[in-house]
Order: C-alpha cells, then sequence, then structure tokens
C-alpha cells in the first residue's frame, strides 16, 4: 500500500477493529480513548467530536492532497531543468527558473506579525529548548521537569569538568572533583550575578536586611566586609529565615538562579558560606515531539502517544520504572515558591513550557478512515488528525481544568514540521481555524511554529511567516532535514561534497542568518522564538559548551539539546549573552544588499567538482561505510522495536541521538552518489552488510536485539535500511517515513 497519497488505493480493513462513526471508521483503540479519557470533564460529548472532525477532513484532505502533488510536480520540473544544464548551471538562469515555476516568490512588502497571547517563556525569555518523544512517558517527564536543574549534578556528571588530575568520576563522591564544581559554579556567578566587592569563592554568609540582599565577604586580610550584588535588582527572593535563609533567588538576563545553603549537608557543610548547590532554571520550553523523535504507525501507537500528552496536559502523567533495584515513580513537578524581598509571594513554574509538534502534511494513518469522493475507505491525513486530537486534549490546560497549568496565556503551541513554502503554511492555519470553530475557542487560540527544514521554505520563508502573521510563535533551523531536502531538491544537479564538508558551504551560513534575520524583520522579536538546531552529542557536552554559544550570539533565543543535563549547562550562555541586544543589533545592521547575496548563497548549490577525480577511492568508501552505519544503526532499532529517537553509535562508537532527520541526510547522500556513478549497487550493499554486523557487535548487549547479519534477506530492519538508499533517489522529497512506516507495520503483523 503506497503511503504517499492514498487517495488513489482504497484499503481494505478489519471491520470489527473499528467503530462506525458517521462517514468514519475509527479504530476501537482511538475510539474508546477519546470517549473514555480524552473527552470527559470537557462538554464535548463523542459523536459531536467526531462529526466536526470528518466535517473537517471531507473539506481539507483534498487540498492536502493538491499540495503534495504540487511538490511532486516542482520536483520534477526542478530534476529536468538540472538534467538539461548539468554542462552549462548559470546562478541567475536558475533563478529566474525558480521564478518562473512559482517555486520561488516574491518577498512581498514589509510587515510585523501580530500574534498575541504569547507567554513568557516563548515572547522574552531566552534559553534552551528540549525535544522529547512523547509516546515515551519517562522521557517526556523528563524533560517537562527539566525546567530546572543542579549546575552541581551537571558539572559533575559531565565531561566539562576534565577527569585529570584526580578529579575522576570513580563510584562514590570524589572530593577533588566536587571541588572543581564547587569552583566552576562560583566562577559562574560571578559573571552572571557579581557581587559589587568580592567574589562568591569567598563568601561567608547571606541575609536579607530591609527588602535587600547583603552578603558577607571575607576579604584577604581576613576581615568580613558587607556587600551586595552588582545589579541589586538581581536579587528577586529567598526562602528561609531572613538572617538564615535556605535559598536566595537571583535573576539575569530573564532567567532565574537559586543558591541553595545547607550546613548541614554533605556539600553545603564543607563550604564557606554554606552553598550545597546552585540550581538554574534551564530547559524554558519543551517540545513534546509526536513526529521526527517517534515511531508512531497505526492506531495503538498514535494512542499511546495522545494519552501521554493528555497526561501532561492534566497533570496526571507519571511513570513507575526500576533504578538500581529500586521502584521509581516520576510524575510532573508542582511550582516553586519563595518570598519575594517585599515578603510577598512568588510563585515560579516547575515545569518546562510545553509545546507539542504535529506531523506534517505528507503522511496518512490507518487509526481514522473516511470515504472519499468515490465512496472508497482512504487513510485519514495524519497532519488532519494531529491536529484535532492534540488541540482538544490541550483544552483541559487552557480551560483550567488541569491541576498543573501549562500555559498562563491559555494558548495552546503547535510546532508544525516539514511545510514546503506559504501555501502549505497557509493550509495548516486554515486547519486549525477549523479545529477552533469545531471546539468553540477563541481564533488564534492555536499558534504555529514554522519549522524552517526545507529549501522552499527557506527561501520564501519571509512569505511563510506573513501565511501565519498572528499566529506564529516559532522559527528555527534544522541542519539534517535542511540538508537532506538540499540533496533531493538537487539531486540531479551533480555530486554533492561529502557529509564532512557540509558545514563549511555558503549554503549553510547563508541559511542560518537568513533565518535570524528574516525573523527579525517580520517583528518575531518579543513575540516569537528563533530557534537554533539540535547538539547531536549528548557525551560530549564540553564540546558543546565551546561550540553552542554561537546560537545566542547569532540572534537565536532558543538552541535545541539532547538532554536535561545538557540543557542546565547550555543556560549559562545565555547568562554571558543579551540575546534581546544581539537581536537589535542585527536588525540595525540589516541592509537589501546583504539579503541578496544571502539569496544567491542559498541557491549555491554544494557540488563536488570533478567528484570522481576529487575523491579517492578510500575517502569514497569512507563515506558509504559512516553513512550506512549510521542508517542501520537507527533503522533496527525503530523497525524492530519502535524507537524512534536514542542515542546511536556511530562508527567510532560516539553516541549520537539521532531521529528521521539524521536518516534522512545520510540515506540521500548515498541515493545522489548511487545516481551520478561515484559508487556502485554492489559497493554500497558491500558495505550495508558490512556495517550491519557492526551494528550488530554494538548492540550486543541488547537482550531484544535481532541481529540483522544472522539472515540479511528476511530481516525487515536491514530491507527498510536498503531500501531507504536504493530508493531514495524516489522518495517524495527525500522523506524516510512512507518507507519506515511500511516496513514496521510489516515488522508489527509478523509479531
Amino acid at each position: 500500500m503506497s503511503r504517499l497519497d492514498n487517495s488513489t488505493s482504497p484499503i481494505q480493513y478489519n471491520s470489527s477493529s473499528y467503530t462506525s462513526v458517521g462517514q468514519l471508521q475509527v479504530a476501537n483503540t482511538l475510539y474508546q480513548f477519546m470517549e473514555q479519557e480524552a473527552l470527559p470533564g470537557l462538554g464535548i460529548s463523542s459523536d459531536d467530536f467526531w462529526q466536526k472532525f470528518a466535517d473537517i477532513a471531507m473539506r481539507l484532505t483534498p487540498i492536502n492532497h493538491a499540495l503534495l502533488e504540487k511538490r511532486e510536480k516542482l520536483q520534477q520540473q526542478i530534476d529536468q531543468w538540472h538534467k538539461d544544464h548539468q554542462a552549462d548551471f548559470n546562478l541567475a538562469q536558475y533563478k529566474q527558473f525558480l521564478l518562473d515555476i512559482n517555486y520561488l516568490l516574491p518577498e512581498g512588502d514589509d510587515f510585523e506579525v501580530t500574534t498575541k497571547q504569547v507567554d513568557a517563556e516563548i515572547a522574552t525569555i531566552a534559553g534552551p529548548q528540549l525535544v522529547v518523544p512523547v509516546k515515551n512517558a519517562r522521557f517526556a517527564l523528563n524533560a517537562a521537569n527539566a525546567r530546572w536543574g543542579s549546575l552541581y549534578d551537571a558539572l559533575y556528571g559531565s565531561n566539562v569538568i576534565s577527569e585529570a588530575n584526580g578529579a575522576e568520576k570513580i563510584g562514590g563522591y570524589n572530593p577533588i572533583r566536587g571541588q572543581q564544581v564547587v569552583n566552576y559554579a562560583k566562577e559562574f556567578l560571578d559573571k552572571a550575578v557579581p557581587l559589587k566587592e568580592g567574589k562568591y569563592s569567598n563568601v561567608v554568609s547571606f541575609n536579607v536586611e530591609y527588602n535587600k540582599l547583603e552578603v558577607y565577604v571575607e576579604k584577604e586580610t581576613g576581615d568580613l566586609t558587607k556587600t551586595t550584588l552588582q545589579d541589586k535588582t538581581a536579587f528577586v527572593g529567598y526562602k528561609g529565615e531572613k538572617n538564615a535563609p535556605s535559598a536566595i533567588l537571583l535573576k539575569n538576563n530573564g532567567l532565574h538562579i537559586e543558591i541553595q545553603l545547607d550546613k548541614s549537608h554533605p556539600i553545603g557543610k564543607d563550604d564557606a558560606a554554606n552553598i550545597k548547590d546552585v540550581l538554574l532554571e534551564s530547559a524554558i520550553t519543551t517540545i513534546q515531539d509526536c513526529e521526527d523523535s517517534v515511531a508512531a504507525v497505526d492506531a495503538e501507537d498514535k494512542t499511546q502517544v495522545y494519552r501521554n500528552w493528555l497526561g501532561l496536559m492534566n497533570g496526571n502523567l507519571s511513570e513507575s520504572f526500576d533504578k538500581q533495584g529500586k521502584t521509581i515513580t516520576r510524575s510532573l513537578n508542582t511550582d516553586r515558591t519563595y518570598l519575594a524581598p517585599d515578603d510577598t509571594e512568588l510563585v515560579l513554574s516547575g515545569r518546562s513550557l510545553m509545546l507539542v509538534r504535529n506531523v506534517g502534511h505528507l503522511m496518512t494513518n490507518s487509526a481514522v478512515l473516511f470515504n472519499n469522493e468515490q465512496g472508497e475507505l482512504q487513510e485519514i491525513p495524519e497532519g488532519i488528525l494531529d491536529a484535532m486530537v492534540t488541540s482538544t486534549i490541550a483544552l483541559h490546560d487552557i480551560t483550567g481544568k488541569s491541576k498543573l497549568q501549562n500555559s498562563a496565556q491559555n494558548s495552546v503551541y503547535i510546532v508544525k514540521p516539514k511545510m514546503h513554502g506559504p501555501e502549505e503554511v497557509a493550509f495548516a492555519c486554515d486547519l486549525f481555524t477549523e479545529v477552533e470553530q469545531a471546539l468553540n475557542i477563541p481564533k488564534n487560540t492555536l499558534k504555529i511554529g514554522i519549522m524552517d527544514e526545507e529549501r522552499r521554505t527557506t527561501l520564501n520563508l519571509k512569505a511563510c511567516i506573513r501565511a501565519a502573521q498572528s499566529r506564529v510563535i516559532f522559527i528555527n533551523t534544522g541542519f539534517l532535514d535542511r540538508t537532506g531536502d538540499e540533496i533531493h531538491t538537487s539531486m540531479h544537479a551533480g555530486v554533492f561534497v561529502p557529509k564532512a564538508q557540509m558545514k563549511n558551504q555558503a549554503w549553510i551560513k547563508a541559511y542560518e542568518q537568513w533565518n535570524v534575520e528574516t525573523g527579525l524583520m517580520c517583528g518575531l522579536q518579543g513575540k516569537a522564538q528563533i530557534g537554533k538546531g539540535m547538539w547531536p552529542k549528548p557525551d560530549e557536552l564540553a564540546e558543546m559548551m565551546e561550540t553552542k554559544v554561537a546560537h545566542p550570539k547569532a540572534g537565536a533565543n532558543c538552541a535545541w539539546v539532547p538532554s536535561p543535563t545538557a540543557a542546565t549547562l547550555h543556560v549559562t550562555h545565555y547568562h554571558e549573552i543579551n540575546v534581546a541586544e544581539q537581536q537589535q543589533q542585527i536588525k540595525a545592521e540589516l541592509a537589501n544588499e546583504q539579503r541578496e547575496q544571502r539569496l544567491d548563497d542559498l541557491l549555491t548549490i554544494p557540488l563536488q567538482a570533478n567528484a570522481k577525480e576529487t575523491l579517492d577511492e578510500q575517502e569514497i568508501q569512507k563515506e558509504i561505510d559512516n553513512n550506512a552505519q549510521g542508517i542501520l544503526g537507527y533503522v533496527v532499532r525503530w523497525i524492530d522495536q519502535g524507537v524512534g529517537c536514542s542515542k546511536v553509535p556511530d562508527i567510532d562508537n560516539v553516541g549520537l541521538m539521532e531521529d528521521r532527520a539524521t536518516l534522512r541526510i545520510s540515506s540521500q547522500y548515498l541515493a545522489n552518489w548511487l545516481l551520478h556513478g561515484v559508487c556502485s549497487e554492489a559497493q554500497v550493499m558491500a558495505s550495508m552488510k558490512r556495517m550491519a554486523e557492526v551494528v550488530d557487535q554494538q548492540n550486543s548487549g541488547d537482550s531484544s536485539y535481532q541481529p540483522m547479519s544472522a539472515d540479511f534477506e528476511n530481516s525487515i530492519a536491514f530491507q527498510a535500511a536498503c531500501d531507504l538508499v536504493f530508493k531514495g533517489e524516489v522518495q517524495p522529497s527525500g522523506y524516510t517515513e512512507p518507507l519506515l512506516h511500511q516496513r514496521r507495520l510489516q515488522k508489527k503483523a509478523q509479531a
């Protein structure tokens, strides 16, 4: 069964597994979930919900299909142009061609977005952002609770603190390492919230007197001196008694720092000021993901995704698991309460503000079937299903029925991925309008995050933002998906440079700058997030600290990190850099000439000149092996275990956070090199088999793992990986979902 366009292929289904509701056939698992768990308390009957959903689906599905057909038509035109101009490529002619076929659109007049009722975590607070598979309750809870993180723990457990000179992470507590952690944390405090006199390493006590913070510092002479903060307004609260506080709450660049004090604590008792920890406001926002990091191919999977989202929205989600022989139950953190300097109560959220990422426009799902105009049963477009169900579930939050509030502004934040150009953004907004009307909630309650990860969206980003100007709360860059689409769009232009060289290409630098500049041009500052992509190496956080500071410096007010620990470390960059000031400087320096050059750079295809002569056999083989191993390492977990996101060892056994974006770029690379004869099918297949043995060995400690190399012909995971490469040229936009879903369904049927 084709997953690209089910409008032309009627399906067979087991009627006993579905409930008939008007024009719809709803899988029993999803129907019962909505009726028994999601809808109660909302004043919406099951019949009314499904009838309104059917009306939306019948109106919008044909438009959805037409947009996908336009993608394919444009791609065919671009393919043919490249075939005709490989020998005489001219950038000016190419640009004109893209304008002629309406792939590239005029930017139009200047404007500013009008989005209202946006929570401060999105609009004005700059900081790290987590992205987690909402299908995994434990991960979802960890991320939601990562609003606050221990700087001491993050430093002690990561390689930011070197293990040299006796500072090893040994089994028990290492006081040498511990002292280095304390030193690092106090140096951070010196930079973020400096004292008027002295350093935090010399502080012996904190007091609150006359609504002000008093700090006693030991001088070199041994005498004590009373001082305060350089910026007195940075003191915003405390816990405990004024003359013996248990916590001091500070604020810098909109972010909170809690200095925890306890003279009886194992760490605090040995500290001159009795500081036991420094708690940082860390993951300001979290995207609970229904898409790239999730393997959800049928009603069973989708219902689990929706059930966890419901638990987050009504505040009841919990997960129990075994850790070192003990059962631990995790649930959502409650809010944090302090006394403000004037002794009034100050309440801060204990949880990251949650957004939900729906799927894009491409895929369908058998969770709901409907009769098309020909009277044939078809799968529902999954993006339409996600919009209706996740928004309905969010009513528990925005109507005050949740015991733990998410949005103080009663808004629902939906990140929408893999949209190609302004028409598709406009379609998503039309869908949101339909859902709002169906749920009887105010217009623009449903906000949209536009993921700038497709080439046509990048080139027309201003028009895309214009199409969502009353809803947009997020744009971002995503190197992996964006590179995958770069390769697929220009597949027939020639051989792409090796993966290691891609980040040095002109289009990448232009892409990162273009995104921020366009967002600022359109008035996103103070109303929306301008984000940067994921740090892929969760164990290499020292390297992250050296490189990811570039994101706030570039004017991005959020950036993705792979773990709560990484969020606690990365947030120190936002204390160092005032992003609002960076954005003001970028806006002041914008020039039309610069904008034209950025566009030309974006259209410069990163090709390897004379590839067969300039790439030697060893380099080619290394590239093939690297991509093959990465594909297999991810696919085998996706197909066999239904794991959509995990830390996958690369060819050098370095753990990388991988999702479908990683898979897309690797499969498109090999498809491109195969198309242009850089390597042969036999060479790639030999590498796939050899790397399958490597991946099997890397997973040998997993008792549930099924080796691929034991039977290549009958390993569904191995065959899926091969499909992604050898059929990569003809996949819609180079996406991996159609083939992955097909093979995962095959695996589930086999089981």
